[in-house]
């Protein structure tokens, strides 16, 4: 069985890999979730969120953002202190603010999933990589969806964070072309 070039031997990758990361969610709370992790990792690599995602829920009330947007400085500072987490001051207060967002976007949009399923025509983007060599870090869609989420208030949502997001919630399908999930996933469309 062939995966990606990314994957490598870490079991929390491969399960990640093979279960979640390019299949598309349509949940909003997931969603939330995700851009949430995805803007904890800038500057970091991904298995150190995974390792921390599930200290991640635990701090951040399951990611439900109406509690997250209430969170005071009291809160945010024991956050700080929690090692399970990335205790970043930026990234926890960003936290607060996307929430916040999120939950503006809700009341004028309706659905987070539909507001971010817009950038790809509702349909994800099913691309022909050979090698990992091949796929970008960014493309002129997660410009546009990372511009209207700063314009939104988002912190942590620059282009190449949103174009990892839109990888790991399935918008893009970016297995390559000899990974075995890239036509499992495509036969769940």
């Amino acid at each position: 069985m062939q995966r990606c070039e990314w994957v490598g031997n870490e079991a929390i990758y491969i399960k990640y890999h093979d279960k979640e990361w390019g299949v598309p969610v349509y949940n909003d709370r997931k969603l939330f979730e995700m851009l949430l992790l995805e803007g904890a990792q800038a500057g970091l690599s991904w298995i150190t969120i995974l390792n921390k995602r599930n200290s991640y829920r635990a701090a951040f009330d399951r990611f439900d953002p109406n509690k997250i947007a209430r969170y005071n400085q009291r809160k945010i500072e024991a956050l700080l202190r929690d090692p399970g987490i990335v205790r970043n001051r930026l990234k926890v207060k960003a936290a607060v603010l996307n929430a916040r967002a999120y939950l503006d976007i809700k009341e004028k949009e309706g659905k987070f999933s539909d507001f971010l399923w817009q950038f790809v025509d509702g349909n994800p983007i099913v691309n022909n990589w050979v090698s990992l060599q091949q796929v970008p870090a960014k493309t002129f869609i997660s410009d546009d969806m990372s511009k209207e989420l700063k314009r939104r208030g988002f912190k942590f949502v620059g282009s190449t964070i949103c174009y990892a997001f839109m990888q790991a919630v399935g918008m893009v399908n970016d297995h390559t072309n000899k990974c075995f999930r890239r036509r499992e996933i495509i036969r769940q469309y």
